[in-house]
């Protein structure tokens, strides 16, 4: 097991303070001097350890997106049909969405300030979300437990269900992640054609 050395606390320390800079101000509000403040350091330090504040933002952008690639990939894994893999995974979606939303309203709405280089990447693992979920939805049809016409739409919808709820959710909001969770979980299988009584048992 590797052992974080003190460079690699002073970048997340970094990563961190610009989350924070990032959801207050956006990333053209922000300078590098309002990182270094969040993060309790001098603006000389934010590039000593990262190149610019937009590799910050790749940064955060990248690891996000592996995260929720990771989630529905697990969630898929973890389950043998269609309608369970599809519960499970809307559910992990959303759980997800709401836990870390802070982190991805920067995920989604500074993707164009990104480099083209960096855009490129992160690009690259948009499409395997949705490339999840459409082969999520197009087994489920292939199967004949899913009845939709579109389901490459059907999939597009699942996705911007749980990306949206970065855009609302709040910590002491109305609802809890456990419980939006289940929410989406069930809205996913409705979407689709599944009745909440034909659903998964772990709806």
């Amino acid at each position: 097991m590797t052992v974080p050395t003190r460079a690699d606390a002073t970048r997340a320390r970094l990563l961190e303070a610009a989350v924070t800079a990032f959801s207050e101000k956006g990333f053209h509000g922000t300078t590098t001097r309002d990182i270094a403040g969040a993060a309790g350091m001098s603006p000389a330090a934010v590039y000593v350890h990262h190149k610019s504040k937009e590799e910050l933002l790749f940064l955060i952008s990248e690891a996000g997106h592996r995260e929720a690639l990771d989630v529905l990939r697990q969630a898929r894994a973890g389950a043998t049909d269609p309608v369970a893999q599809l519960a499970d995974a809307a559910r992990a979606f959303a759980e997800f969405h709401a836990h870390h939303h802070t982190v991805a309203r920067i995920l989604n709405y500074e993707l164009a300030a990104l480099s083209d280089e960096h855009r490129a990447e992160i690009d690259v693992l948009r499409r395997g979300i949705d490339n999840e979920l459409r082969e999520l939805v197009r087994e489920g049809v292939a199967a004949g437990v899913f009845d939709t016409p579109d389901p490459a739409l059907a999939a597009t919808a699942l996705a911007s269900m749980g990306v949206d709820i970065a855009r609302w959710y709040r910590d002491d909001g109305e609802w809890t992640p456990d419980q939006i969770g289940a929410y989406y979980s069930d809205l996913a299988l409705r979407l689709v054609g599944v009745s909440a009584r034909s659903g998964s048992s772990s709806c």
